[in-house]
């Protein structure tokens, strides 16, 4: 049963952002009542999706301080849902430029920073192009965060974007843009999967220099704190295929139980010394006041 409209503004927000999967699942389910019910229902989810549509318009017509404009964009959930119906007050420069902000943090923790170069509007929607720079440009943890947190980002605040470009500024390569379909084509060519966002609230309990392992969708995911930083990663070692259970941090230095192959989870979960192999970061982000993970549908060389 759903919350009690009178208290709806006491409910966890992850109740609410996943109101979309509910209302997808109501439809499913009354498609087995045949074709009538079903097209009752989605006429009844069009007359509600309009009448709420046409009252934040009126809504946003009626407020006249920026400042209070500025707030309420500032509440993501809120800005979804002034995007889909087209009463978003930013252009879609300053929401790009605004959620590279909100991953940044992410990137640098992983040793790399991003800067937007433009945005240009074509026929068939709009093209962003950036430009990476760190330890991890070029690397394949560098197109790993490329989708799962930086193209997450700006096509959550902007759907209009239908192309992102990464502009190498190595002098061998002249400056080339590289698609990012060609750069994740390679990723996924080496083992990376579709990945979907689930709020861990419990990461927020992480003192620094804990480690604790947490089951999030179909995946096994060693967490750690280092200072302010919630860094994740797969529970598997790469240099003896185990299970990093019980691995303990030292300053940002992990190592493995079992092999005593190090890591730094400060840079990607890069092999210290010897250990050749990296671990598989899993990108951490606070998405409506919660800590949340991406990760893979069908993980590879997780632990059971």
């Amino acid at each position: 049963m759903g919350p009690d409209p009178a208290r709806s503004h006491d409910v966890d927000e992850t109740y609410w952002r996943s109101a979309g999967g509910r209302i997808q699942h109501l439809l499913e389910a009354s498609a087995a009542d045949g074709p009538v019910a079903q097209g009752r229902a989605e006429k009844l989810v069009r007359e509600v999706v309009d009448l709420y549509g046409a009252v934040l318009a009126r809504i946003v017509d009626g407020v006249g301080d920026p400042a209070v404009v500025d707030r309420l964009v500032a509440d993501d959930l809120v800005a979804s849902l002034l995007l889909v119906h087209g009463l978003h007050p930013h252009d879609v420069t300053r929401r790009v430029a605004h959620a590279l902000d909100t991953v940044r943090p992410y990137l640098g923790s992983h040793g790399g920073d991003v800067r937007l170069l433009d945005v240009t509007d074509g026929a068939e929607g709009s093209t962003v192009r950036l430009e990476f720079s760190g330890n991890c440009k070029g690397c394949p943890s560098s197109a790993v965060t490329l989708e799962l947190t930086v193209e997450d980002a700006v096509r959550a605040a902007a759907p209009e974007v239908t192309s992102i470009q990464v502009v190498t500024v190595e002098p061998e390569t002249d400056g080339a843009v590289i698609p990012v379909e060609s750069l994740l084509e390679q990723v996924r060519a080496g083992g990376h999967r579709p990945t979907s966002w689930h709020p861990v609230p419990d990461l927020a309990e992480l003192r620094d220099g804990e480690v604790g392992g947490f089951a999030v969708g179909d995946a096994n995911v060693l967490a750690c704190r280092v200072g302010d930083q919630v860094l994740a990663y797969l529970d598997h070692c790469p240099a003896c295929s185990g299970s990093l259970a019980g691995a303990q941090l030292t300053g940002q230095i992990l190592r493995c139980p079992r092999c005593h192959a190090r890591y730094d989870v400060l840079h990607a979960g890069a092999g210290v010394a010897d250990t050749a192999p990296r671990l598989q970061p899993v990108p951490v982000l606070p998405r409506g006041g919660v800590l949340s993970m991406a990760v893979p549908a069908q993980p590879m060389g997780a632990s059971a």
